[in-house]
């Protein structure tokens, strides 16, 4: 049985090109494809849930040459891969801050949501202009816009409240985590969402993660126990007979 939900982080498109002394652009472009292919192996093995870290809300701080290489090649994604993914069942969704994007951009992503809206098969989320302070503090300031109009109190809020604004809401939290390169952070993704999920750290760049090993992150994760906050199941029993 599958994890219902993986989210990954892509990460190591620059430095796979710049090991191979090419432009940083080629690793993107590389980068893309190995989207494609765990995208599609994703709904073939019929996983519920995927989300990809796309384009991060810091990520405008890279030169401007940079930023536009990523915009220019999430456009191609759209034109080029939409009609596929809509024909193969797969529903799309974008989370991230759309307020300061360009309108040709949200245009995009709408129209990628918008045809794909009725779908039934892998739910693909595409995290684009996405930090996950950003999204607590948007969500924060939702809910305080509803106290002062007074459509909830201050005692409304918990934790369930909070999840309702976030641009998660409806989703499940992730089951697991992947992160290539090697690095072993979060970077700001889904702090809020992954509280308890379990953590994957591939070393290889994303540009050659491959379905091999999709596959071996996804065998790590049953070796885990996931308790929750819980005890072992060997100790509840033992915590009983006391």
């Amino acid at each position: 049985m599958l994890p219902y939900h993986i989210a990954i982080i892509m990460d190591g498109n620059g430095r796979w090109a710049r090991a191979r002394k090419l432009p940083r652009a080629a690793g993107h472009k590389a980068g893309m494809e190995t989207l494609r292919t765990i995208v599609c192996h994703a709904g073939s093995i019929g996983l519920q849930w995927l989300t990809l870290y796309a384009f991060s809300s810091e990520n405008w701080s890279r030169p401007a040459d940079e930023v536009e290489r990523l915009l220019s090649l999430l456009k191609l994604f759209i034109h080029r891969d939409l009609a596929d993914l809509h024909k193969n069942n797969v529903r799309v969704r974008v989370i991230g801050e759309r307020s300061n994007l360009a309108e040709d951009i949200v245009a995009l992503l709408s129209e990628a949501e918008t045809l794909t809206a009725e779908n039934t098969g892998l739910n693909l989320v595409v995290a684009f202009n996405y930090g996950g302070r950003n999204e607590i503090v948007r969500a924060v300031r939702k809910i305080a816009a509803d106290i002062a109009a007074g459509k909830i109190t201050d005692s409304d809020i918990n934790d369930q409240l909070l999840a309702s604004h976030m641009d998660t809401a409806l989703m499940p939290d992730p089951d697991l985590i992947i992160r290539t390169s090697g690095e072993m952070r979060l970077s700001n993704f889904l702090l809020w969402q992954a509280a308890y999920s379990e953590l994957s750290f591939v070393p290889c760049f994303w540009p050659d993660f491959s379905i091999a090993d999709f596959d071996t992150a996804v065998a790590g994760f049953y070796m885990r126990e996931r308790r929750f906050g819980r005890l072992k199941q060997a100790d509840d029993i033992r915590g009983a007979a006391l």
